[in-house]
């Protein structure tokens, strides 16, 4: 974030946090801007037509069988956890409320 630090007209001589120079500039973090792409992604796939491949791939159930150890985490669970984290909406109403969303578009 050097380049926050140069518009704010700071130094690292002046020992001011990058938490304070963002805030004082109004920019977000990169965290929660990352974070909103995801959710906007995903309500994308869900407003999806079936036959496309992003919606078949996202939807589908690999067979076999995995390594042994911890299972990987998949972008399904994290999105999944952070929609009802961020949003409050339970996993299993994700495509609901999508869909409501895009019906309620529609509409306007």
């Amino acid at each position: 974030m050097s380049f926050l630090r140069r518009v704010a007209g700071r130094s690292l001589r002046d020992r001011v946090r990058s938490s304070v120079t963002r805030e004082e500039l109004g920019v977000e973090p990169l965290l929660l801007h990352i974070e909103r792409s995801q959710l906007r992604w995903l309500g994308h796939l869900f407003r999806m037509p079936p036959g496309r491949l992003p919606r078949e791939v996202f939807q589908a159930c690999p067979t076999g069988r995995r390594p042994r150890g911890r299972p990987r985490t998949r972008w399904r669970d994290y999105v999944s956890r952070l929609a009802w984290e961020r949003l409050g909406v339970p996993p299993e109403e994700l495509e609901e409320v999508s869909l409501g969303q895009k019906e309620e578009l529609c509409r306007r």
